[in-house]
């Protein structure tokens, strides 16, 4: 059994157009060793260009065939050729990048390397497969060279000292190894018209690098938008000086990497468009009882107004005269927390995205969902912000000895099964004016 590098010129042919299209690849052509390669050989897939590197792996399930190819992803006709059939294995969520092989001594004669535009494919060596392969390896599993565990917190300055990128911003590719460092921060991101979200269902909305008029896909959000071409690994942090907290790893949306929105420039100035990245964790994100649970209240700017959220948004809060309603509901209770000698919370970086909380002198904690109210909204409202902090109850339950629910809304709901309902699930439902109910359960 043989083993071999097939190599792609992205200038002639479209595979990434042929999988967006959703072709399954079942066939390469091969203008080198066509009475060579046969059934059972192993392949990996190169594709070259600046971002050249391993994007597949598999195996040929049969010999060379001579015939015409599909045109339609071709920049010109090729003309009749052999063609090895094929199945590919796995397509890489992170490309092996060419300087990773490249740096192993063991590929110093690989002609891939040596001789990149040579007709495909390419004879692998026994000893070049190995490190193909552990490269592999390397992409589709924990990256050796890290030694950071979702929680643990480090200074800035040693982080990129160890790992490099710059200090000075939010987005930061690093050259000396395989990561993009992303630094999400509340309390000094709103400034600059970052507002970052955590979403229900454990995706993470980012807001991309420039602070002044509109961002562009340039630079740090370029690098984000291409970290799996590149071969980097996405690395979020909670917070952006001193000491930050790993979030653990994360990767774009496949089928919605980002979308454009608006917001104010730094200083609170006009609305611009700025580009919100959405992430995905690579692996669950932390849950550990040992992780401090929220951080200081971030009040929300009630006067902000976002640009108006797709009727498939999760939340109808978020929208119109609902949002700055919720956001006065919401300040207004934190400030009756704080009051009381309790310690208002926005969530942390890897919480559930709840509304408030607060912890009283018995360490117990209470998770708050906010809703407002209108006639034609009430009960959907309802059912929405009961159901997201029962979720939100639930997912805090194994970090903290006790958790209480609480959902606040605008006003007393006109039908009194509500408050029977919430009381039966062990849900508190209280509104202004009954203040007593939310922070002493009674």
């Amino acid at each position: 059994m043989s083993t071999w590098l097939l190599s792609c010129n992205p200038k002639k042919f479209d595979l990434e157009g042929h999988r967006r299209d959703g072709h399954v690849l079942s066939s390469w052509t091969v203008v080198r060793y066509a009475s060579e390669v046969a059934a059972g050989d192993e392949f990996a897939l190169w594709v070259g260009g600046p971002d050249a590197g391993v994007v597949a792996y598999g195996s040929f399930t049969g010999p060379a065939e001579y015939g015409q190819p599909d045109l339609r992803y071709w920049a010109e006709d090729p003309g009749p050729r052999h063609f090895v059939p094929l199945v590919v294995d796995k397509w890489l969520d992170l490309r092996v990048p060419k300087a990773r092989l490249a740096s192993d001594p063991r590929m110093t004669g690989a002609t891939i390397l040596r001789q990149p535009f040579a007709g495909s494919p390419h004879r692998v060596t026994e000893m070049e497969w190995r490190a193909v392969r552990e490269a592999i390896e390397v992409s589709e599993g924990a990256d050796p060279q890290w030694d950071l565990d979702p929680g643990d917190k480090i200074r800035r300055v040693d982080l990129h000292a160890k790992y490099g990128g710059s200090s000075q911003n939010g987005i930061s590719p690093c050259s000396t190894t395989d990561n993009i460092l992303i630094f999400t921060a509340p309390s000094s991101g709103h400034q600059h018209g970052y507002f970052d979200t955590w979403n229900e269902d454990g995706t993470f909305h980012y807001t991309g690098e420039g602070q002044t008029g509109d961002q562009k896909m340039v630079r740090g959000n370029k690098a984000i938008l291409e970290h799996a071409q590149l071969g980097k690994r996405l690395r979020l942090f909670d917070g952006a000086r001193g000491t930050v907290r790993y979030l653990g790893e994360w990767t774009l949306d496949t089928e919605e990497p980002y979308t454009e929105d608006q917001a104010p420039a730094t200083g609170g100035g006009d609305l611009r468009k700025v580009i919100r990245f959405h992430l995905v964790p690579v692996k669950t994100t932390i849950t550990a009882p040992e992780v401090e649970i929220g951080q200081d209240y971030v009040a929300p700017d009630e006067t902000v107004v976002p640009a108006p959220i797709t009727p498939s948004a999760p939340d109808p809060d978020l929208v119109g005269r609902n949002l700055s309603t919720h956001r006065r509901l919401q300040n207004l209770l934190a400030a009756e927390a704080k009051k009381r000698g309790l310690a208002a919370l926005s969530p942390g970086a890897s919480d559930p995205d709840f509304d408030l909380a607060w912890r009283d002198d018995e360490s117990r904690l209470t998770v708050c969902e906010v809703k407002s109210l209108t006639p034609a909204n009430e009960a959907r409202q309802l059912r929405a912000g009961l159901g997201q902090v029962l979720d939100y109850q639930d997912q805090l339950r194994g970090r903290a000895s006790e958790v209480t629910a609480v959902l606040w809304v605008e006003r007393e709901p006109s039908e009194r099964r509500w408050t029977d309902l919430c009381q039966r699930v062990g849900v508190l439902l209280a509104w202004p004016g009954e203040e007593d109910l939310a922070f002493h359960g009674d």
